[in-house]
């Protein structure tokens, strides 16, 4: 090749370079960038940041504005932050997404100060409001549904019972679900219907409160015995899916940060339902359920994937061996401090599934190398599942499982040491410690032991990981509740329950969003700002990491960001006029929904129960059975 040639040839080759370098460069322009704001990446390498930018749902950049900036293109949007605090999006350690849906639809009889419910009276209240409100479609479908109370925080100290109901009223049934998700209470008319009276025995996992003569049911159910009748009273309805509950479940966690929802415990049909909407485009934010395995291990085995499909996916198993704290259903290894109620002496809880159930199920879990979340409250629950874990860890050897320990409240500290052996991640419920934590100073547990309930210091000093939970509907998915109780641990009265198992904000903050991504085996796509992970964003008018600690529980969510895009906006909340409690405006959505159901006779069915379901888990299949004949 002649030296005029070898030039020819150069001047291609150089114009080609620079064209294909070009075209590299331009498609590295941001579709947006986010700055002039506090950025915490939760990126243990680089903790802060001025600016982050976005294309194509993922993270393009991380770093100072200047450097940022220079992905900035002709059609980059820039995104001030004026000041605000961004972190990675929220992932949720533990929640029902489905019945959270269900929560924001009910008449709301949480006590303040996510409610106005302080007493029998507020109660009686509050129900009238709401029948008021849905006068046509209660007379219509003839039924009162109310979400949220809690005997803990009424002034009398105990539940409603059937005749505080039925002076609402006696000719329509109604049932009120317990804060905890584990009881119920309703009026005769619906004890009625469910053909529950003194001759009615207690179902296995489940009992039948009686008054004071032992044998006349009082209007209060607990854990299996409140199942069937819920389903008797709900579950005839028609074939279309749970949309309002599923949109309201997901919107109701956007709004507070999550850019990953749960649903734990899900049953088969509310998969199927979750499946359809996730098809139909209906997911704003990722769903990840884990369905009951003891009545889904074919679905489980068959539909668990490490990938989502439009948002949504089967990520593992989701097993309950006890009941609730704070109701008195949680299995002991001693009798309950000073329980309220007409319990015998030693009184100690009870399981909800048996050792065979469980041992089996853990067993089959390692098997098939499927992750379990295994929902364990009181001493004797933990230790049963200790040492289920322990022998399938012997028999299958070690391996990358991530089980998870679900709540843990009365976890001992040896417990945790073998929490740490066998590689059991806990997450943990320190959300309690506001909600209940008086309660289980004076009632549960007593005030020694009250000050270690979900001790989250106990699992930081021996250097593990753990995830700090909401557990909605149980409680509100407030994430800066979840926060400040991670933080603060201080309870209702201002008193703090257990000082010594207080964690620093960046602990806490790392409880909800990298370590939760881990639990999920998510860690390399969300949890952190970092290049290539998923831009997964939430806003907060207040940096946490600088604020009064005790001020935690005061800041706003005021934008959550999925993939680059806006799910929740405070401010257009705001212009739009619209309030953030559960219940609130339930009366328009929550009367369609129930409307559309009346009207809708074709295709009828109902559903079949599994005797050991109990209400925390079964909350998705009831708002699944309402919500497969709304019609929004």
């Amino acid at each position: 090749m002649d030296l005029k040639s070898k030039a020819t040839f150069a001047t291609i080759l150089f114009t080609v370079i620079v064209i294909v370098a070009a075209s590299a460069f331009a498609e590295e322009f941001a579709d947006a960038i986010y700055h002039n704001g506090n950025i915490i990446t939760i990126d243990d390498a680089q903790p802060m940041a001025e600016a982050v930018a976005v294309k194509d749902g993922k993270i393009l950049a991380v770093g100072t504005e200047e450097d940022v900036l220079k992905s900035k293109g002709e059609t980059t949007r820039l995104f001030d932050l004026q000041g605000r605090t961004m972190l990675p999006g929220f992932v949720d350690a533990h929640g029902h997404v489905m019945g959270g849906g269900l929560q924001a639809l009910s008449a709301n009889l949480l006590a303040p100060p996510d409610g106005e419910v302080t007493d029998i009276g507020s109660l009686q209240k509050t129900l009238r409001g709401w029948i008021a409100a849905n006068e046509e479609t209660v007379e219509k479908v003839g039924l009162i549904v109310g979400f949220g109370y809690d005997n803990a925080q009424l002034a009398e100290k105990r539940h409603p019972l059937r005749e505080d109901l039925d002076a609402v009223s006696e000719e329509l049934p109604i049932v009120l679900v317990h804060q905890s998700g584990h009881l119920i209470a309703v009026n005769s008319k619906s004890l009625e219907i469910g053909e529950i009276s003194a001759v009615t025995p207690n179902p296995t996992g489940g009992v039948i409160q009686r008054r004071d003569d032992g044998k006349e049911p009082n209007g209060v159910l607990e854990e299996t015995a409140a199942f069937p009748l819920l389903i008797k009273l709900l579950g005839r309805v028609g074939t279309e899916g749970a949309t309002a509950f599923l949109r309201a479940g997901t919107e109701l966690w956007a709004r507070f940060g999550y850019t990953t929802a749960q649903d734990g415990r899900s049953m088969p049909g509310a998969v199927e339902t979750m499946k359809a909407f996730a098809e139909a485009g209906g997911f704003k934010i990722d769903v990840v359920s884990y369905p009951d395995v003891l009545v889904a291990r074919d679905l489980i085995k068959r539909e668990v994937s490490a990938t989502y499909k439009n948002r949504f996916r089967v990520a593992g198993a989701k097993l309950t061996i006890d009941g609730s704290p704070q109701g008195f259903t949680a299995w002991r290894d001693r009798p309950y401090y000073k329980p309220v109620g007409n319990y015998p002496p030693g009184y100690s809880g009870y399981p909800a599934a048996t050792a065979g159930q469980v041992g089996d199920t853990i067993d089959w879990a390692f098997a098939n190398n499927i992750q379990i979340l295994t929902h364990s409250n009181g001493e004797a629950a933990s230790d049963q599942l200790i040492a289920y874990i322990d022998a399938a860890t012997k028999k299958y050897g070690p391996g990358d499982r991530r089980p998870v320990l679900i709540h843990g409240q009365f976890l001992r500290e040896d417990q945790v040491d073998s929490l740490k052996t066998l590689e059991i991640v806990p997450s943990l419920f320190p959300m309690h410690t506001f909600y209940w934590g008086d309660w289980h100073r004076e009632h549960t547990v007593g005030p020694l032991l009250a000050d270690n309930i979900s001790p989250t210091g106990w699992v930081l000093r021996r250097g593990m990981k753990f995830t700090s939970h909401h557990d909605a509907p149980v409680a509100f998915p407030n994430s800066m509740r979840v926060l400040d109780a991670t933080v603060t641990r201080r309870s209702r009265s201002g008193d703090i329950i257990g000082p010594e198992q207080r964690v620093d904000v960046m602990t806490a903050l790392k409880a909800m969003t990298i370590w939760p991504a881990w639990q999920h085996f998510e860690e390399d796509a969300k949890g952190s700002i970092e290049v290539g992970k998923l831009a997964d964003f939430v806003i907060l008018d207040k940096d946490p990491t600088t604020v009064d600690p005790e001020t935690l529980d005061q800041i706003k969510v005021t934008e959550t960001i999925k993939e680059g895009v806006t799910v929740f906006s405070l401010a257009e909340i705001k212009k739009a006029g619209v309030h953030l409690r559960p219940g609130d405006r339930s009366e328009l959505a929550f009367s369609r929904a129930l409307f559309f159901m009346a009207g809708n006779t074709s295709q009828r069915h109902e559903d079949h129960v599994h005797n050991d379901l109990h209400l925390c888990g079964a909350i998705s299949q009831i708002a699944a059975a309402i919500g497969r004949g709304e019609g929004i």
